[in-house]
């Protein structure tokens, strides 16, 4: 869940590029609209934190309530203190600061697709 269109395609492609089916959407409507009727499994959701409609936290809460397993990878171009201080996400969370190049965002899909194996 991206909306800035650029990034969104840019993610995707890295993502595809590494083996991984993405489900894509440009808005937290579009992302709840494609969960809903997705029948297969779900194990990550990489969500900005901040967007029009609806925080990235506020979608994670909708989302994991009816998809219990899936993890949350939450993203943004502000500071992890200015995130803190509005907060748009809890402390602890899987965060990754943007920009970010497509081995980080490898790894770290990588890293939580494994815990949540185990």
């Amino acid at each position: 869940m991206e909306d800035a269109t650029s990034l969104l395609e840019l993610t995707r492609e890295f993502l595809e590029d590494c083996g991984y089916t993405v489900l894509a959407a440009g808005s937290p409507a579009d992302g709840i609209r494609i969960v809903e009727k997705h029948k297969g499994p779900i194990p990550l959701l990489i969500t900005d934190i901040v967007m029009p409609e609806m925080s990235g936290r506020a979608l994670a809460e909708k989302l994991t309530a009816v998809r219990p397993s899936m993890r949350v990878l939450y993203m943004s171009g502000y500071s992890h203190d200015i995130i803190d201080r509005y907060g748009a996400m809890d402390s602890g969370q899987d965060f990754l600061q943007k920009p970010f190049t497509k081995k980080d965002l490898a790894t770290r899909v990588r890293k939580l697709l494994d815990a949540s194996a185990s």
